[in-house]
């Protein structure tokens, strides 16, 4: 990572920050026969919210971006996808870690979801979280400070 910078998304970053997703998504969905581009595609740009997402370059490199929605009695980190090429380097760690110190600092839990049997949710149990309930898609994850 050279230099990594975050900032505010806007309407205009939709279609790059889909298009993230699904080759960030396509292992996981794959390693369950579920994958298929348009559906994660549309899937993600029905709730797109700028106001909500940031995004993550290196120099001038889109290369990920993450969503936190502000809840009554929760923060939900809805997204956070890393481009392949910038995985395995700590940066969704430190994201994650930037996201509990947000969650920390409002005295609120973090909560979200994972695809059941993705490698995420190894990486969100190592960061602290609690797997609360399972479905037969998603497993379902709070963080307390």
């Amino acid at each position: 990572m050279h230099d990594i910078s975050i900032s505010s998304a806007t309407n205009d970053d939709a279609s790059s920050l889909a298009a993230i997703r699904v080759v960030a998504m396509r292992p996981s969905l794959e390693a369950v026969g579920r994958f298929d581009p348009d559906r994660a595609r549309k899937r993600f740009l029905e709730t797109y919210d700028p106001r909500d997402t940031q995004i993550i370059r290196d120099g001038e490199d889109l290369v990920g971006f993450y969503v936190v929605r502000i809840r009554p009695d929760h923060l939900y980190l809805d997204h956070v996808y890393i481009h392949p090429t910038h995985q395995g380097r700590g940066l969704g760690r430190n994201i994650v870690w930037s996201v509990q110190d947000q969650a920390r600092e409002m005295g609120l839990p973090l909560r979200l979801l994972a695809l059941r049997g993705s490698p995420a949710n190894d990486f969100y149990l190592s960061c602290g979280f609690v797997l609360e309930k399972s479905d037969d898609l998603d497993n379902y994850y709070t963080w307390q400070h």
